[in-house]
């Protein structure tokens, strides 16, 4: 077309063409044509431009050829690099503890397991028949304590721990949050539920001035983070759909009195009936 173009400019003529379009790399191309005075083109160019009897009249007709150059935003679709501060990175929890394992899951398993085998060592399926009664002596109560167990378990929270609270927690955090820290990470057995103690003496269940015990506050998950003024701040996220944000911030100083000392506590309604309380070291480097 280059070629086409140079030969018809040397002839003292322009290009005739249709309107046409091409997208080279993000770039679109409109190609308009524009009637302006006749001109009688070289034979090279009339072969060219003759393609019908309309085509004809009209290569009798000197065409401007106008290029108009639209660029194309980039997709935004596209993924991105994501860019995110060490700071404010997510720690995965990869800590192990025996806390964080389910010794009803280990008692029902480690019971059913040593029954299945004595009841086919005692029939004869299965090799080692000496055995079969010790098996079934063991094997029941390790199942039944494996069943109470998994019937009184409560499973751990969620805990969300950012990259500089994690390194504050050590030297700024109390002991108090510390140990709440590590109490609803871990499973528990025979308490209703997480923080049970702190919730009943705050909220003073079925007392004057308290609330129903059905309506208590569950603890979802906890988040540890640093405050904008370089503090420790470990968070409790629960979900009470039966109260309001009232009912927590009349009870902010009870909340500061019993994870104290040398906390501070912030409430923040959060959304579909979430509530934070947020328990602040005052503790700085």
């Amino acid at each position: 077309m280059v070629k086409t173009v140079a030969a018809m400019r040397g002839a003292g003529g322009t290009l005739f063409c249709s309107q046409s379009f091409a997208v080279f790399n993000n770039t679109q191309i409109h190609a308009q044509i524009r009637p302006s005075l006749p001109l009688t083109l070289p034979p090279l160019v009339h072969k060219l431009t003759t393609f019908s009897n309309q085509d004809s009249i009209l290569a009798k007709t000197q065409y401007r050829l106008r290029l108009k150059v639209v660029t194309k935003a980039a997709d935004s679709s596209q993924p991105t690099s994501a860019i995110t501060s060490s700071g404010n990175a997510i720690v995965p929890d990869e800590e192990f503890s025996l806390a964080k394992v389910s010794f009803g899951v280990i008692g029902l398993g480690l019971g059913v397991s040593l029954l299945s085998y004595g009841f086919g060592a005692y029939f004869n399926i299965l090799p080692g028949s000496e055995w079969s009664a010790i098996m079934l002596t063991y094997g029941f109560p390790l199942a039944i304590i494996g069943m109470a167990l998994k019937y009184a378990e409560l499973k751990p929270v969620p805990c969300l721990t950012y990259a500089d609270a994690e390194l504050l927690r050590e030297k700024c955090a109390t002991p108090v949050l510390k140990q709440v820290r590590s109490d609803v990470i871990r499973y528990r057995y025979g308490d209703e539920q997480h923080l049970d103690e702190a919730l009943k003496r705050i909220f003073q269940f079925g007392l004057g001035g308290g609330i129903p015990r059905r309506s208590a506050p569950i603890l979802q998950n906890i988040r540890e983070e640093v405050t904008e003024d370089g503090k420790y701040c470990l968070v409790l996220v629960f979900e009470a759909k039966a109260l309001q944000l009232s009912d927590f911030e009349k009870r902010q100083a009870k909340f500061t009195s019993f994870f104290g000392p040398g906390i501070s506590s912030e409430i923040v309604k959060g959304e579909n009936d979430l509530y934070e309380v947020r328990l602040i070291s005052n503790t700085t480097l």
